[in-house]
């Protein structure tokens, strides 16, 4: 049918240009969702905002009240550039390039494997996934992460069948080098495929040039090739805090830093925040397939195709057609399984998180797929054989309208529309998104050089935040809050604020009153209503968002301008 191992001569043609037409659209479609104003959280928190804080300081600088700053930022650096140029949609384009640039590592590994129409539909069923719409419409890091990854392991594969070709090997490791510079998260895919150097050419070299020393060998050459590839980001954390991998592995070098959380197990963690019960945390790996939400930490903020778990059951379901293709199904599955697994113990599961497990199961989904069609087309009676092909035609289509469906949602959440046709402008397009972007804009255009803001409850989103600020909470820690707790009168409040230098307050209302009544006794809160009425005057608000000046209120003066 659709994508038949043999499909007829006369057809071949009609089916890759359906599915090259679908593929294009499924392209200009990303590519509008992504034309218009960064609006997501870690694009505001770290992605943008850590570069666009470089290129206003004259370059990279210690941030120490910034964790995420201290983070290895290979896609970030990319950045740099039009961020220079005062364009920050370009990012989600470049980010979405690397999504681009793992289908075409599917492509041409189903290509080598099995043929154009199901290297067309791997390529298509990746980019239509809903985690990877998301991302590529976003100014993030995963998919370069997901595409050094797959690179190195592909690229693994390809030494295993020309183990005297150690270049391949030496690009592999570059790769993997260049996934742990992108992410931390790539540390997994370092410990995976370090491992799998040794067993991959015991399995596949040539019988009489295989040794356990060789082995050995060759992994510590793949190992120090990415640890190179890696060693800037390194360097410059140990130069900074004497931990290369600050802020992981606190406890070895020094510097671990305390947390509500800190002393929880996952499980213990599932079960403080979402109320989770042994089994429906342990069921977490395959729960991931059907339950993802986007924007949603307790549904792993994010969105899988459940195809993608039942497709790859049925890539064994035939012999393969030699060793070679064995062993790579196996170590595609095997480094699916293990990454999922390792990714499941992180303390907050996202979706993303296990990116780098994506490529090689949308590879194992078409081997499946394949299978399934070979399986069906063995049928002897001519009725149910045309039944079964139809059947997983439709199967297919189903695959993909999933996708689909979720592509047309999002372009309900996002309407790029409006703002590309210039009926929305872009400052109220960010508005309709991000709340107190009104306030920080009149902040950005009456306050000065000389002023310092800072801010209570506004998500750490500083990238539109231009003039100088402090996000109050760190470590689980309000900074105002402990100011609050310990003094005696409002005047005490003003005078420790004003020697750290803040002249003003941004401030999510709603919130903040909720904290301080959890926080503070009643005497505090009292001693905080005083401190507000007497030495914080009201300059503007939207919705909950309120931006305050410090400064002692005259008894005819308005708390607004």
């Amino acid at each position: 049918m659709l994508i038949n191992k043999l499909p007829s001569p006369n057809r071949t043609p009609l089916i890759h240009s359906l599915l090259l037409l679908l593929l294009f659209g499924l392209i200009g479609a990303i590519i509008t969702l992504s034309s218009v104003p960064p609006i997501d959280r870690d694009s505001l928190t770290h992605h943008l905002y850590i570069p666009r804080l470089y290129l206003e300081l004259g370059g990279m600088v210690e941030l120490p009240e910034l964790e995420f700053s201290y983070f290895p930022m290979n896609l970030e650096m990319l950045y740099l550039l039009p961020l220079a140029l005062g364009n920050d949609i370009i990012p989600k384009y470049i980010h979405f390039f690397f999504a681009l640039l793992s289908a075409v590592l599917i492509h041409r590994y189903l290509v080598s494997t099995l043929n154009r129409a199901y290297a067309l539909t791997g390529a298509l069923f990746f980019l239509s996934l809903p985690i990877i719409v998301k991302l590529s419409i976003t100014a993030y890091v995963d998919l370069g992460l997901l595409f050094f990854s797959a690179a190195s392991l592909l690229l693994l594969l390809k030494w295993t069948r020309e183990t005297e070709k150690i270049w391949w090997l030496i690009l592999a490791g570059i790769c993997c080098g260049l996934a742990v510079g992108t992410k931390y998260n790539g540390l997994i895919t370092l410990l995976l495929l370090t491992l799998f150097v040794p067993v991959l050419y015991q399995r596949c070299a040539p019988q009489d040039n295989r040794s356990n020393l060789k082995a050995c060998f060759f992994a510590i050459i793949f190992l120090a090739i990415a640890l190179l590839a890696f060693s800037p980001w390194a360097l410059r954390n140990t130069l900074w805090t004497g931990n290369p991998l600050y802020p992981l592995l606190g406890s070895v070098f020094g510097t671990e830093q305390t947390s509500v959380l800190g002393g929880m197990n996952f499980f213990l963690i599932r079960k403080f925040l979402y109320h989770e019960s042994w089994w429906q945390t342990l069921l977490i790996p395959l729960r991931i397939f059907f339950e993802g939400q986007d924007d949603n930490p307790q549904y792993f903020d994010g969105q899988l195709n459940p195809f993608l778990l039942l497709l790859p059951l049925f890539a064994f379901a035939t012999r393969a057609q030699n060793r070679q293709e064995r062993i790579e199904k196996l170590a595609l599955a095997t480094f699916a399984l293990l990454y999922i697994f390792l990714a499941f113990f992180q303390r907050d599961l996202r979706i993303r998180y296990i990116g780098p497990a994506l490529v090689p199961l949308v590879l194992l989904s078409i081997f499946g797929l394949k299978n399934l069609m070979v399986l069906a087309g063995a049928i002897q009676r001519h009725t149910i054989r045309r039944l079964a092909l139809s059947g997983l035609t439709l199967l297919l289509a189903a695959v993909l309208l999933l996708n689909v469906q979720y592509i047309t949602n999002l372009f309900a959440q996002v309407q790029p529309l409006p703002y590309l046709t210039g009926a929305v402008s872009r400052d109220a397009y960010i508005s309709r998104f991000r709340t107190e972007y009104p306030v920080f804009q009149l902040a950005n255009q009456n306050l000065g050089r000389e002023d310092k803001i800072l801010c209570v409850f506004t998500g750490n989103r500083g990238y539109y935040l231009k003039i100088d600020h402090f996000f109050d909470f760190r470590n689980n820690r309000s900074f105002l809050c402990d100011i609050i707790s310990r003094i005696n009168n409002p005047t005490e409040a003003f005078s420790l604020l004003r020697q750290n230098g803040f002249t003003h307050l941004i401030i999510r209302n709603d919130l903040w009153q909720q904290w301080i009544k959890k926080s503070l006794p009643n005497e505090n809160q009292l001693a905080y209503q005083a401190f507000q009425a007497k030495y914080l005057r009201e300059i503007t608000r939207n919705d909950e968002y309120v931006l305050y000046e410090i400064q002692p209120l005259r008894s005819n003066q308005s708390s607004l301008p």
